[in-house]
């Protein structure tokens, strides 16, 4: 019997999220000959995102666009998802592992009774049926999940599972849906937006990351070069952040945020099991420190024992060389 899957195509200011093809590339695991892939694009300036989307062959893109969906409301948004799930009737709703992926998707799972697997890395078929993987105990056991019964509810990290490519000379159907406008209890006003860099964190595929022994805020300045270099983000540890060197929006840990990068360079961060919690599944690691003994040597792929303050600005000169050629 062939199913129907839903994507929930995140969006920001109406671009289209990294993460939103990473989910739609988890939907052409799941989908099997005969099942119908279909996306959900809602926002109030979506026009772009919709245009991006038009590209990678979904059967039909449902656009749910009003001035209420301008910024994340949980009761905006899932009044529109809810619509569109009327009209879809879909057996799965896949989502990013964002803070509104993580939000919404439970929401979602209650309203359709459905089960639900969330920090989904990975995706294998046996026997025609999916099988999930998710990390467990900050990544340091895994475990693999299945469905006995529909519908799902799946939320995916970004960075682990390839995005979906485009598909040349690709069709598909616009279905606008009306916003059934809900009473709302709260309305954002308005959303000030913390300054973390110009790539999202999360889905980073560089990160520089800075710990205590950055020493200040003018610490950081040689990562955020080194950054700007390769095209990636900045962050930090918790130690970091409590002393005041850069916001908490860069925190990266058990209590932060949990990235997947290609690479992690970690600059004067001994390696607290908390820390190691938010980046240890990191595909490459490269640790700088100047005490060889710490922990964060154990998980690095490589290690520069040394002052990150000459090693830091030597890879950029060395990385300078090596893109200008």
């Amino acid at each position: 019997m062939s199913k129907t899957i839903l994507v929930y195509a995140e969006n920001r200011d109406g671009k289209l999220r990294q993460v939103a093809l990473e989910t739609l590339g988890a939907a052409r695991l799941i989908a099997g000959d005969g099942d119908s892939i279909r996306i959900l694009v809602a926002g109030s300036n979506i026009t772009e995102a919709v245009s991006a989307l038009k590209a990678y062959g979904a059967d039909t893109i449902y656009t749910v666009e009003h001035d209420d969906l301008e910024s994340y409301n949980p009761e905006a948004y899932i009044s529109a998802i809810e619509a569109v799930i009327g009209q879809a009737q879909p057996d799965a709703v896949l989502f990013g592992h964002t803070a509104i992926g993580r939000d919404l998707a439970p929401l979602v799972a209650a309203s359709l009774n459905a089960g639900q697997i969330s920090d989904v890395i990975a995706i294998e078929t046996e026997g025609g049926e999916a099988v999930f993987t998710r990390p467990l105990y900050a990544g340091k056991a895994f475990e693999k999940r299945v469905f006995q019964n529909g519908p799902w509810v799946v939320t995916v990290r970004p960075n682990n599972i390839p995005a979906a490519e485009a598909i040349e000379g690709a069709g598909t159907s616009i279905e606008d849906i009306a916003y059934p406008a809900p009473s709302l209890r709260s309305v954002v006003k308005d959303v000030v937006r913390k300054t973390t860099g110009k790539i999202d964190l999360s889905e980073a595929k560089i990160v520089i990351s800075g710990g205590r022994g950055v020493k200040s805020a003018e610490g950081f300045q040689p990562l955020e070069e080194l950054a700007d270099l390769l095209g990636g983000a900045v962050g930090a540890s918790r130690g970091a952040c409590d002393a005041g060197y850069c916001d908490y929006a860069l925190q990266i840990g058990q209590t932060g945020k949990v990235v997947t990068p290609e690479i992690y360079i970690a600059c004067g961060i001994s390696g607290a099991i908390q820390h190691l919690a938010g980046m240890s599944q990191s595909r490459v690691i490269i640790a700088i420190n100047k005490d060889p003994e710490a922990p964060i040597f154990k998980v690095a792929d490589y290690g520069i024992v040394g002052d990150l303050f000459d090693i830091v600005p030597l890879l950029t000169e060395e990385f300078r060389k090596v893109l200008v050629s």
